[in-house]
């Protein structure tokens, strides 16, 4: 479903280089859950962000259903991002003004697909899976950690995405709500069929995926 060929990515300051990704090569099956593992500043988030098409490499290329990433244009990239890609942070970034459910319904009301009512009960439906039901008419500020990352997964499913890219979801989290998150995630996976690529630094927390890829310094070492 998702292949990467050669990934090199170099940042630039100056007269400096840092090069945080040195030919990476994988394959993401679909339905796979994958856990991408390793220290800090081994290059796991820039993996993911140049898999998610946030990000470009310096080298290499990204492959969607054998369509290159690099090929279209920002329009098309940003359309797949919307409507194939589904992402899920370390830091929720919910929109503190507005409530958990608006929150949800926030993807959908940008892409103009349904009808408001329709966004709304589909909203519902997600929060209610996350266990939030009790909670959908309060504001970030009002909800725990852990709260507030389910609200961010359901936004990020909100349109039904094939991949779902997560970057450190429970790097905020205590372990127990870590572990919750974590459930949540294969439990989609289970359900959904959804491809599911997440990005830890504990590999406990990456057990229960189908594979672990493990990076240092810029390369895979297994997996």
């Amino acid at each position: 479903m998702l292949k990467a060929n050669n990934l090199t990515k170099v940042y630039f300051n100056g007269t400096k280089e840092l090069c945080v990704l040195k030919g990476i090569d994988l394959t993401v099956a679909k339905a796979e859950v994958l856990s991408i593992v390793g220290p800090s500043g081994a290059g796991k988030s820039t993996l993911l962000h140049i898999l998610g098409g946030l990000d470009d490499p310096t080298q290499g290329e990204v492959f969607l259903d054998n369509i290159s990433l690099s090929a279209l244009d920002d329009t098309q990239r940003s359309l797949i991002r919307n409507t194939r890609f589904g992402f899920v942070f370390q830091f929720y970034h919910l929109l503190r003004e507005f409530t958990a459910l608006e929150n949800v319904m926030m993807p959908g009301l940008i892409k103009r697909v349904a009808k408001k009512k329709d966004l709304k009960d589909q909203a519902l439906e997600l929060l209610k899976s996350m266990g939030l039901s009790g909670r959908v008419q309060h504001r970030p500020s009002q909800l725990s950690g852990g709260e507030q990352q389910r609200v961010a997964m359901a936004r990020a499913l909100m349109n039904d995405p094939e991949i779902l890219f997560c970057d450190e979801p429970t790097g905020n989290l205590d372990y127990e709500c870590g572990r919750q998150i974590h459930d949540m995630l294969l439990t989609l996976n289970r359900q959904k069929k959804t491809t599911v690529v997440i990005v830890t630094h504990s590999r406990e927390l990456a057990e229960g995926s189908h594979r672990v890829l493990n990076i240092f310094d810029g390369r895979i070492i297994s997996g």
